[in-house]
């Protein structure tokens, strides 16, 4: 909803629950190496912030909730307090995002005839799990299968996993992930499942069936899946009201099992069990080929229209030219809302991602207060609905409030595990373009280390907001903590036990002092990129650069 007369009341008189510690005297951060520029985070502010909206009060962030409405307004009313101006819709905070929600409407139903001429069915739970779709709530597809290995199309390796096959109005079965041997955060693109869906769309498949590696099985277990699979999954809509899907003429159908697998590649010129062990080796070379099986395929899904917000303000750089250029700050504001088993079922997303929120916040504060002010202009975006897909961001990056060739940089701020004196990060993205120099140089200025992505496994690189700006040629960061000084043992036991459960909450042993010093290095990164005399710029023939950065 807009961030009305009424509405701004309500969120000033929020914000101002949490003013007594903002105006405490500020919490040291842990001292730097060198000098920093002059801002000196507040742990009192990050603790004050991440206990408003963690609370149960906002019923765990949902996008297109109250709750979510709730912590948008907070974060507005938050912009107010510090003189930033509004940079969303109408002279407000808020871009208001039209979404469409979805989710499937029952078990679905695959059937196949295979290579001897027999028909049978998949199992629901066992062999499969449908997917819901986005435009239509009523799908039967009935198409030959072709096997397409990774599904990969990388000119600048050689690679065309496509390469003589015909897959003009069939359905694809694409392994889930990518290859080992492919540099991480290249591995996570050809990994993101809209990269591969958009490919079989240009080959002219009506649909995808993903089927996992070992690999990928054992990281993710299908079994998972089964507790989940009605899930809301949401997309913005375009102007029509039409909701945005990538690849759209090849939706993704159905997951499957291994075992649902090995029933659909019966009679197949390849076994299942080679297919998957020539997956493991490093190039993952999988050599596609038709199956002798159709399928026919049945799903229902559920369709709603929903609202929700990004909140946007815009601190106006000092310099007369350089003004025109932005430093994007993102952190998503939502989170997954009510639902679970245990009696506890409000999922509060302290970690994930009231604490990226927080530290926004807080650098919005460094950046309001420095006595000098920034060259260049800071947009301060919290974003709607990142676990439904990185929603808001994508809505954002395709429709943004603020000039689109002015967009120079985003630094994103997402769940910094708290819960240890962190004293090394991880910078996504950092060493594509000019802003990995400047991120050495913060990173040293505050006494952290910089390391390489500890969980290559995970595709973290697509798996955040950042990547919405990547996609749209921007330069992008975003910073994990690292796992040194038992960081290792910290983070993995967040994964293992509270990522996305309803016990990611205040009672955590959260090290508010090591919030305060991601704050700091994530200002030294935003402050330096706004006052560096060049523009961040891809680096030359940097693959990301090459592929998104004509735009």
């Amino acid at each position: 909803m807009p961030f009305s007369r009424r509405a701004a009341l309500a969120g000033v008189a929020l914000a101002l629950i949490v003013q007594p510690a903002l105006a405490a005297p500020a919490a040291k951060a842990k001292p730097a190496a060198t000098k920093p520029v002059g801002f000196t985070p507040s742990a009192d502010a990050i603790k004050a912030h991440m206990s408003f909206l963690a609370d149960d009060l906002l019923e765990g962030r949902e996008a297109g909730t109250r709750g979510y409405d709730i912590a948008a307004n907070y974060v507005a009313a938050q912009y107010a307090l510090m003189h930033v101006k509004p940079a969303g819709d109408n002279g407000t905070y808020l871009q208001q995002v039209p979404l469409t929600a979805f989710r499937v409407a029952n078990e679905g139903g695959v059937s196949y005839t295979g290579a001897d001429g027999k028909s049978g069915a998949l199992t629901f739970g066992e062999d499969y799990l449908p997917s819901a779709q986005a435009r239509q709530e009523e799908t039967k597809i009935t198409a030959p299968l072709v096997f397409v290995g990774y599904g990969i199309v990388a000119p600048e390796r050689g690679r065309d996993d496509y390469a003589g096959l015909d897959v003009k109005g069939k359905i694809v079965v694409i392994l889930n992930g990518a290859p080992t041997g492919l540099q991480t955060e290249i591995r996570a693109h050809y990994s993101n499942v809209n990269t591969k869906r958009v490919e079989a769309a240009k080959h002219g498949a009506i649909g995808v069936l993903t089927l996992p590696t070992t690999a990928s099985e054992k990281n993710r277990p299908f079994a998972r899946g089964i507790g989940n699979y009605q899930e809301w999954r949401m997309t913005w809509n375009d102007a029509q009201g039409v909701a945005n899907v990538r690849g759209a003429s090849a939706p993704g159908l159905a997951t499957l099992s291994l075992k649902g697998g090995a029933k659909l590649f019966a009679g197949a010129p390849t076994s299942l069990d080679a297919v998957l062990a020539a997956a493991e080796t490093p190039e993952g070379l999988v050599k596609g080929f038709d199956l002798p099986t159709n399928v026919t395929i049945q799903l229902k899904t559920e369709i709603e229209k929903r609202q929700s917000s990004n909140v946007v303000g815009l601190i106006e750089g000092s310099d007369p030219t350089l003004k025109a250029q932005t430093i994007i700050l993102s952190a998503h504001l939502d989170h997954l809302g009510i639902h679970g088993k245990d009696a506890d079922k409000i999922n509060n997303g302290a970690l994930d991602n009231a604490s990226g929120v927080a530290t926004l916040l807080e650098v919005a504060r460094g950046f309001k207060e420095a006595r000098t002010k920034p060259k260049r202009s800071i947009v301060l975006l919290a974003v709607t609905a990142e676990e439904k897909g990185l929603i808001g961001s994508d809505y954002f990056a395709n429709n943004p409030t603020v000039p689109r060739a002015g967009m120079a940089a985003d630094v994103n701020l997402d769940m910094p595990i708290l819960l240890y004196d962190f004293q090394d990060v991880i910078a996504f993205g950092a060493d594509r373009s000019s802003i990995g120099p400047a991120v050495a140089r913060a990173a040293g200025r505050v006494g952290i280390g910089l390391s390489a992505d500890p969980l290559p496994e995970e595709g973290l690189f697509t798996r955040s907001d950042h990547y919405r700006f990547v996609e749209q040629g921007v330069p992008s960061v975003f910073l994990m903590t690292g796992f040194k000084n038992g960081g290792e043992k910290g983070f993995k036991d967040f994964l293992a036990t509270h990522y996305h459960k309803p016990n990611d909450d205040l009672n955590q042993p959260i090290n508010y002092q090591a919030g305060a010093r991601f704050a700091l290095v994530n200002y030294e990164i935003a402050r330096e990129l706004a006052d560096a005399p060049a523009r961040p710029s891809w680096n030359k023939g940097d693959f990301f650069g090459n592929l998104f950065g004509k735009k």
